[in-house]
């Protein structure tokens, strides 16, 4: 087969296709409209690039439509064409979002699109989802609200501010209760509450996890609790690397427990190893702090 017709063959075939025929299925709870998540038991595959590409989250492994197919049946290139070919007009299921996405002024950094939305107040459409929905106490969502961590999203949603190590806004995370994504346009880092200066580093996986844990542990005051946003971005990695190399840092991998939690924490303990400092596991006595919180 020429180059070109295998550059038009993968054009032909999203990577949900081989997914969905493989059965796989979406886990709409967990995805956004840029990265939708499919699982088959314990694997778990990531799409991105509107189909045409993919990772895996509980490994290094991406690549096209080719090399998923590589990945999941450890077939040679041959077969793979071949069997890419067969899916050619296959239109695999879509996810059903709850909302459109909105268009962006290009002018607008995030951190400007930050400044101007309204911080939550109590008994605000975000407030109550917190509190209510999700049960995190008065006292954090108060504080959170008072180090600007977290503003008024459409239809009763919740953002959560990441930053940089500068205390830049960089994105957010988007929760509520019909909704899940991060912000369009807008890097992940990390979301960060508690003193800035905390030695004990509490890295979860979601930053409603990282505010439910600190109602848990009645909210520690050595502790800077963090949040990935179920990311692993470079920028995420050299944040958490910078934090755990200053002086008495103790790294804690407080992510979920499931397969793919005990796969960052394995990422996190090597980073605590490579700086040279202290490293615990904290599991969740059930799938996720706010979960436990919520018990």
């Amino acid at each position: 087969m020429e180059k070109k017709d295998i550059e038009e063959l993968k054009n032909r075939v999203a990577c949900a296709a081989v997914l969905e025929k493989a059965g796989f299925a979406i886990d709409l709870k967990e995805s956004t409209r840029k990265a939708v998540k499919y699982r088959r038991g314990g694997d778990i595959i990531i799409v991105i690039h509107q189909g045409r590409g993919w990772f895996d989250a509980l490994s290094d492994a991406r690549g096209d439509v080719f090399s998923l197919l590589e990945h999941l049946d450890g077939i040679a290139f041959p077969e793979v064409l071949q069997r890419v070919s067969d899916l050619v007009g296959f239109v695999p299921t879509e996810p059903l979002w709850t909302r459109e996405s909105r268009p962006q002024d290009p002018d607008l950094t995030a951190a400007d699109r930050w400044r101007v939305r309204r911080k939550p107040w109590r008994g605000s459409l975000t407030w109550c989802y917190l509190h209510d929905e999700r049960g995190i106490p008065e006292a954090i969502i108060d504080a959170a609200i008072r180090h600007d961590r977290l503003r008024e999203g459409p239809h009763g949603s919740m953002w959560a501010a990441h930053l940089d190590n500068d205390g830049v806004v960089t994105g957010w995370e988007e929760r509520g209760p019909q909704w899940r994504g991060f912000a369009s346009g807008g890097g992940k880092v990390l979301f960060r509450f508690g003193p800035t200066n905390a030695t004990r580093l509490c890295i979860t996986e979601a930053a409603i996890d990282a505010m439910s844990l600190p109602a848990i542990e009645a909210q520690r005051p050595d502790t800077l609790y963090l949040s990935t946003g179920g990311g692993w971005a470079p920028a995420t990695v050299a944040a958490i690397r910078a934090l755990s190399a200053r002086p008495g840092a103790r790294l804690v991998a407080a992510t979920d427990n499931n397969r793919q939690g005990e796969v960052y924490a394995d990422r996190l303990a090597a980073i605590a190893q490579e700086v040279g400092c202290d490293y615990d596991r904290l599991r969740p006595a059930t799938e996720d702090w706010n979960d436990q919180l919520q018990k």
